[in-house]
């Protein structure tokens, strides 16, 4: 049976999940619940709409779910449309079929697409008139991605040093034949880079004597807009972002809840500065792993992720909780304290951190929820379903 989520929702973070490369989830097996299918059939109508008016064909969103058609990269636009179509259906869901006001979370947070979804659930922005802006520049950040190729950087100790890295990256760009930038911030020991051409190779040779000798840096076969780099300086995309964005107007409501940028790693979009944040968003690096210590400090004890089939931030979430659960003595709690800092010293990037950041220490006690899969077995267990 489906825990209630009324009683995690108070002390919850909500997560919002950004583009991959397969976008489809479990979002078929949602429609044909006979309480779901409805909003889902809705959303998914809406948001085929807003596509269809910002590229030259006919957008149908729900055929593409029922049929089991990936957008992918090709239609760069409608795996937009369809992920922010999936999200804003399933938080429908949570509150209009379960009762669940997820507006009484912490806070919002969502990893790339996901920051525009959860400005639009918390009321910051009309959802629909801020997703016409990716849209319009869809197009030519998918060209970008014929060129271009992400890479994992990590290290199985130390940290890395970000300034180092950004430093590399400068160095390589100066070449020539390329811009490398940083997409992601994961945690202090694991990025996401990408890079036009060879720079990815270039970079490689130059990070040796640099970098702490145990890092790596592995490419990734498919390929991705490079949103969050300098790349897309390359076409104007902030300018040209800023300037759709002129037209979109700011809620005079406050936010509801907060919502926690991974453009600054903390909540920003409650003044005047909402639309210079987004306009950020573009061009730097998200900054997850900020995004993941400030959920922790907040003291919230689950994380709901948004969307289909969510991964990034479940898999840092995760990934902290392995980490720490694997370093402290017992595995437990009744370890902290000194007991539990000095029990990570096999993994450097943690222990180097842990003792200002003590909050990491509660990753193995937030419990992650992804919502389409509790969607799905509250669906199996009829007395949670209101009758048709």
């Amino acid at each position: 049976m489906a825990a209630p989520l009324s009683e995690y929702i108070q002390n919850s973070a909500i997560a919002f999940r950004g583009y991959n490369v397969t976008n489809l989830g479990r979002t078929k097996e949602l429609l044909r619940v006979e309480a779901y299918g409805p909003i889902l059939q809705e959303e998914l109508a809406r948001f085929s709409a807003i596509c269809t008016g910002q590229t030259a064909g006919k957008v149908d969103l729900e055929r593409r779910v029922l049929e089991d058609d990936e957008p992918g990269l090709k239609f760069y636009s409608e795996s937009i449309a369809l992920v922010v179509a999936v999200e804003v259906a399933q938080l429908r869901l949570l509150s209009e079929v379960h009762g669940v006001d997820h507006g009484q979370a912490r806070h919002y947070m969502g990893y790339s697409l996901g920051e525009l979804t959860a400005l639009g659930a918390a009321g910051v922005f009309d959802v629909g008139q801020l997703l016409r802006v990716p849209l319009e520049l869809a197009h030519d950040c998918a060209e970008l991605a014929d060129s271009a190729t992400m890479g994992v950087l990590f290290s199985r100790g130390p940290a890395i040093g970000e300034e180092e890295i950004a430093g590399l990256c400068r160095e390589v760009t100066a070449q020539g034949s390329g811009t490398i930038g940083v997409s992601a911030v994961l945690s202090p020991n694991t990025y996401l880079l990408i890079g036009q051409g060879d720079t990815l190779d270039r970079f490689k040779t130059a990070m040796r004597g640099v970098l702490p000798q145990c890092t790596h840096l592995r490419k990734n076969d498919h390929r991705w807009p490079p949103l969050h780099t300098p790349i897309v300086r390359q076409i104007n995309v902030p300018d040209r972002a800023s300037v759709l964005l002129e037209k979109v107007v700011r809620s005079s409501t406050p936010s509801n809840p907060s919502v926690l940028s991974l453009v600054t790693g903390k909540p920003c979009y409650t003044d005047h500065r909402s639309h210079d944040v987004l306009r950020m968003w573009t061009d730097h690096p998200q900054r997850l792993w900020d995004g993941v210590y400030e959920t922790l400090a907040a003291g919230v004890g689950a994380v709901i992720h948004v969307g289909p089939a969510p991964n990034v931030i479940p898999s840092t979430f995760n990934r902290l909780a392995d980490n720490v659960s694997q370093q402290v003595n017992d595995g437990s709690w009744k370890g902290l304290g000194m007991r539990a800092v000095s029990g990570i010293a096999h993994r450097p990037w943690l222990a180097a951190i842990t003792p200002t950041r003590a909050a990491l220490l509660r990753a193995p006690a937030v419990r992650q929820i992804i919502l389409e899969d509790w969607l799905i077995e509250a669906a199996r267990d009829k007395d949670s379903l209101p009758a048709a």
